[in-house]
């Protein structure tokens, strides 16, 4: 068997003091390694995923990089921050009075029409998401396409907190996708048969039948699921 190799220690710098750190940690291990507990309610941390935004810097570079700290290495010489929970504008509605129109959108995000179409919310983005490109939809009151575009959101909301125009890039998505699911988008009719199941309680059966199988009957099952239209 050939010989584990130790991995390499680099230096990071972490609220602006100096660690040495292996080199095959992601950015949320190394701040575990220093001793930092993390608060946010990380999703991998029993919380909600896209809770470990983080930027950076490179020594000797002048672009901020925004990442989420789960999913990214450390880097020699890499100068890293948290970002703190980013206040956004949360409109309250009734889903089931709303019309899903662009005169909706307006009325509650009036912002999203400030948008100087700069795209910093798109190079932002930690999921490489079109974001400024739903925003334009929403504008115009397609909530199908906006719902699309933003399905990978995980609202870490480092597209809002770069923006010039004080959009809540991730709120405006979220009524996007609750439109588009509730007028737009056809009936999940497995969906509904599940809800219904699950409130006479005969979704048990097939709960306990799954948890007697074994992991790669379980994996069988998921990759030969058949998938509703």
């Amino acid at each position: 068997m050939p010989e584990k190799v130790a991995p390499k220690m680099i230096t990071i710098n972490l609220y602006g003091k100096r660690y040495r750190v292996p080199d095959n940690m992601t950015m949320l291990k190394a701040l575990e390694y220093c001793g930092y507990a993390p608060t946010r309610g990380i999703g991998c941390r029993h919380g909600f995923c896209g809770a470990c935004a983080m930027v950076y810097r490179i020594k000797g570079e002048r672009q901020l990089h925004y990442c989420l700290g789960c999913e990214t290495r450390v880097q020699d010489m890499m100068y890293i921050s948290t970002i703190s929970y980013f206040p956004l504008e949360k409109q309250a509605y009734d889903l089931n009075e709303i019309e899903p129109t662009a005169d909706m959108i307006k009325h509650l995000y009036p912002e999203i029409y400030s948008c100087v179409s700069c795209n910093t919310c798109t190079a932002t983005c930690t999921q490489g998401l079109d974001v400024m490109g739903y925003i334009h939809d929403a504008q115009k009151g397609d909530f199908k396409a906006c719902a699309e575009k933003s399905f990978d959101c995980i609202m870490c909301n480092c597209c809002a907190s770069r923006c010039p125009a004080g959009i809540s890039h991730p709120e405006v998505a979220m009524l996007a996708r609750r439109i588009n699911g509730k007028y737009i988008a056809p009936e999940a009719k497995h969906l509904t048969e599940r809800v219904e199941e699950v409130k006479t309680g005969t979704l048990l059966d097939d709960v306990r039948a799954l948890m007697a199988k074994s992991d790669a009957e379980i994996r069988e099952l998921y990759n030969t699921r058949e998938i509703e239209k």
